[in-house]
């Protein structure tokens, strides 16, 4: 017995062009719905920042907000920087680097709290890791604890010239954000 072929009909193609009509009508209807959810342009605007370091002289310190976030950008001395690396990691309350920039189990030296070709710019977000208040230390005559870096008055935490922690109830190093710099005197955070 053969098999009966038989062709389309009008119903059928006013079937397929019907259902082919309302799919592209529900996703049109869809897409303002679905487009509203992503961020908008001033969350993306704060996904970085650059910030010009070249104003900040030697010694001097400023807080510029990324994220919502406090973040410290310190230009240390010679001094600073040599009595970061003083310390050793296994009196630190805290051995881990703590810095996005680096793999996560590196150890708190000063060289991975900061940028090799850089030094003497320290980068850190400025929440305390106790209780997540924001340290003093950046504005000339705070207090800055007995290591020279931040104190937290809020539980008496002390950091050292590197945000390391060095003593009080902070369990964690500040942490060191994502940058990069794109010049000499500009760095870009995010």
């Amino acid at each position: 017995m053969a098999k009966k072929t038989t062709e389309p009909t009008r119903r059928d193609f006013m079937t397929i062009a019907a259902g082919s009509f309302a799919a592209v009508g529900g996703a049109a209807a869809l897409w303002p719905m679905i487009d509203q959810m992503n961020p908008d342009a001033s969350a993306l605007s704060l996904a970085t920042i650059e910030v010009d370091l070249s104003p900040i002289a030697e010694g001097q310190s400023i807080t510029v907000s990324w994220r919502g976030k406090p973040v410290f950008i310190r230009h240390r001395t010679a001094e600073e920087i040599e009595q970061a690396k003083a310390v050793k990691v296994d009196e630190l309350p805290d051995p881990e680097a703590r810095n996005d920039n680096i793999s996560a189990d590196s150890p708190a030296t000063d060289v991975n709290r900061v940028k090799d070709e850089n030094e003497k710019w320290l980068v850190l977000v400025g929440i305390c890791t106790h209780l997540g208040c924001i340290p003093k230390g950046q504005r000339v005559g705070d207090a800055k604890g007995e290591f020279g870096g931040w104190f937290c008055p809020c539980h008496g935490s002390h950091y050292d010239t590197a945000g390391r922690i060095r003593k009080g109830p902070a369990p964690r190093n500040l942490e060191v954000p994502t940058y990069e710099f794109v010049s000499d005197s500009k760095i870009k955070i995010g």
